[in-house]
């Protein structure tokens, strides 16, 4: 890295503390943000972060800019051919349960008029902030992940448990978790 800037996470990469430093933990609206979020937390599963940073170009090609609908309506051939490109990561789980949970968040975007409304309305639209004084100090879940990830799993979501929506909470800035020693700890967006 070329700075110095105290971080949560990200000093030795410049991919991540880019990530880190314009992304994370800030409000997203954004349904197809949203989404692409979702499935990229999904993918993470089980990997480093950054290995999805990577290939998040790749990601953004096989699921056609993120767009759900055109997700929800991939073939099975499409998905097929995506398990055999290197650009993501071919899991046999993971690339059909995007096409699983496109069809369930139109679903939400249906019955609540858009998914980030279904979202933020677990916070009272506000982003909870997190008083943390190390990244240590962050619980891998909490009472909200819980709550949503129950709900998407009702819905039909899968690669949506505690841990990973509580990462996407984070990532999608629901939850601002910037550590105190962070130099984002009380930035706004």
């Amino acid at each position: 890295m070329t700075d110095d800037l105290p971080r949560c996470f990200g000093s030795t990469s410049a991919l991540y503390a880019q990530y880190h430093d314009t992304e994370w933990g800030v409000p997203v609206r954004d349904d197809r943000t949203l989404f692409e979020m979702l499935i990229l937390e999904g993918a993470h599963a089980g990997l480093s972060w950054e290995t999805i940073l990577k290939k998040r170009e790749g990601y953004r090609e096989v699921y056609h800019g993120f767009d759900v609908a055109r997700v929800a309506a991939m073939t099975d051939f499409e998905l097929q051919k995506a398990l055999n490109n290197p650009a993501i990561v071919r899991h046999r789980q993971k690339v059909p349960a995007a096409r699983r949970n496109a069809r369930v968040f139109l679903e939400m975007q249906d019955e609540f008029g858009s998914f980030s409304d279904w979202l933020w309305s677990h916070v009272g639209g506000e982003p909870v902030v997190g008083h943390w004084e190390t990244m240590a100090d962050m619980p891998a879940r909490t009472a909200l992940a819980d709550g949503i990830s129950k709900d998407l799993k009702k819905r039909g979501m899968s690669f949506v448990g505690p841990t990973i929506i509580q990462a996407y909470l984070q990532a999608v800035g629901v939850l601002n978790d910037h550590h105190k020693g962070c130099w984002r700890y009380g930035a706004s967006a």
